[in-house]
């Protein structure tokens, strides 16, 4: 009976601590602030009031649920991105994402080294751990509003394609630091150039191979396909950590290929992960939160250059090493600005303070605490004044409610603009899927070279307010 009790604790506690985050949510609403910054803090506030929360678990254990959920987030954040978005904004996003990562690596280093008197090893280490911006907290911040223009598309898509390059510079400068410096700056390049191969490669063929599988193969019931697509992520994930490439990459060039792709139970599969992401996003930062307690802040002396960094950061490293990459990019002004802001710290630079502290770094437990600083003052600082930095730009952000989602049913009609057409080419808005195509009373497999025909009865997945759209694209009228 102590096994159940103690189980029964454990269930108790964890589903509480859920349920809570959940309200948690509405506050972070009423208050304009990621919903990172609410988890985040009551995790914090939580092992104050129960020391015993702070032991619960450790370094490892937190690293591995941050592997888990940026797994879920990455895939989602691909599949929300799609490929035909991914494509008009892909140079800019490959410059932040691969040449400002450097860049700010760099940049942060000097200031630690020659502003602070950090150590070159301790600078550099420190410099590659903050300098990713973090998929977690921007797809939370922008999965629940809509920002006209590319500005939006382009953080969240160097948000996902940084991380490679932070883990690239952050195994290099390890291996720098426990290896007497050798070799330090060939590991980081030859550590980045096989993990992005290596990820494309992996990601992009399981994306190929998992399409015609999810078409054909049918599952038993309409419950079972996201669990399968989730499945796949996790195959997608594996396979290129085990070929020595990054697997956050790969599964977020999966997510994206597999974005606008016509699968069966689209709607179902968006739905069903949009829910997972945010429930990892919920454990990662609960899990960060209860890593380190104010109490060790105080004793490992980090506020004073956390704060530093944390502002050099903001106002001086990224400002140098995003806006020249964003001069030849077809944007406005406020647009450029936005996207210097927007560069908001969370997870990743956690966990690869994390790597440091399992590599056993020396030094390693005070560079864990200066990132977790920087990450608290990004999260709330910067992650609450983006809805007011963009109405003073004059940008339209505004929150989109997705909760009305469903499934609508249309029945083709010879004289609709979507009779005779594939499925590739109709025009459906970016959050509007065809779920299914039934004819003569039997489903068609769904694929983009599959042709409509007068008759078809179609469902899509998409908001009520589309109906009138959509009636136009298959029925050929508008009421």
């Amino acid at each position: 009976m102590t096994e159940l009790t103690d189980f029964g604790t454990a269930v108790l506690v964890v589903s509480a601590v859920l349920f809570l985050a959940l309200a948690g949510m509405r506050v972070a609403d009423r208050l304009a602030v990621p919903y990172a910054a609410i988890f985040l803090l009551g995790a914090v506030a939580l092992g104050e009031l129960l020391p015993a929360a702070e032991r619960l678990l450790s370094i490892r254990e937190v690293e591995r649920i941050a592997v888990v959920a940026l797994i879920v987030i990455l895939f989602h954040g691909g599949l929300h991105i799609g490929l035909g978005s991914f494509r008009r904004s892909a140079g800019p996003i490959l410059a932040l994402g691969v040449f400002s990562t450097f860049a700010t690596a760099g940049l942060v280093a000097l200031v630690a080294r020659y502003a602070l008197g950090f150590g070159w090893v301790e600078a550099g280490l420190v410099g590659a751990a903050i300098a990713p911006t973090d998929p977690a907290v921007t797809f939370s911040v922008f999965g629940a509003r809509e920002l006209r223009g590319r500005a939006g598309l382009i953080l969240e898509g160097e948000s996902a394609v940084n991380d490679p390059v932070g883990i690239a510079l952050m195994v290099g400068m390890i291996e720098f630091a426990t290896e007497s410096g050798s070799g330090g700056f060939s590991i980081v390049v030859g550590e980045f150039v096989r993990q992005m191969a290596v990820g494309l490669a992996v990601g992009g063929a399981s994306a190929y191979a998992l399409l015609p599988v999810a078409r054909r193969v049918r599952l038993t019931s309409a419950s079972l396909y996201p669990i399968r697509v989730l499945a796949a992520a996790g195959i997608v994930y594996g396979l290129a950590t085990v070929a020595g490439g990054s697997g956050f990459l790969a599964v977020f060039v999966a997510g994206v290929l597999l974005g606008d792709a016509a699968l069966p139970r689209k709607g179902e599969i968006e739905s069903f992960h949009a829910s997972l992401a945010g429930l990892a996003e919920i454990a990662v930062f609960v899990a960060l939160g209860l890593s380190i307690g104010l109490g060790d802040l105080w004793e490992l002396r980090v506020w004073e250059d956390g704060l530093a960094l944390a502002l050099a950061l903001t106002l001086l490293a990224r400002p140098l090493a995003v806006l020249p990459l964003l001069l030849p990019v077809r944007l406005r002004w406020n647009e450029r600005l936005f996207i210097v802001w927007g560069g908001l710290k969370g997870a990743v630079p956690i966990l690869l303070g994390a790597l440091a502290v399992i590599a056993g770094v020396e030094g390693a437990e005070r560079l864990y605490g200066i990132v977790f600083v920087v990450v608290l003052v990004s999260v709330l600082v910067q992650g609450a004044s983006l809805p007011w930095g963009a109405r003073r730009l004059r940008l339209p952000f505004v929150r989109v409610d997705h909760d009305l989602a469903e499934v609508l049913e249309f029945v083709v009609r010879e004289e609709a603009p979507s009779c005779g057409r594939r499925v590739a080419e109709l025009p459906l808005a970016e959050r509007a899927w065809l779920s299914a195509v039934i004819r003569d009373g039997r489903p068609l497999v769904l694929h983009d070279d599959l042709v409509l025909a007068a008759g078809d009865r179609v469902h899509v997945y998409s908001q009520p307010d589309a109906a009138p759209a959509l009636r136009r694209i298959f029925e050929g009228r508008p009421t």
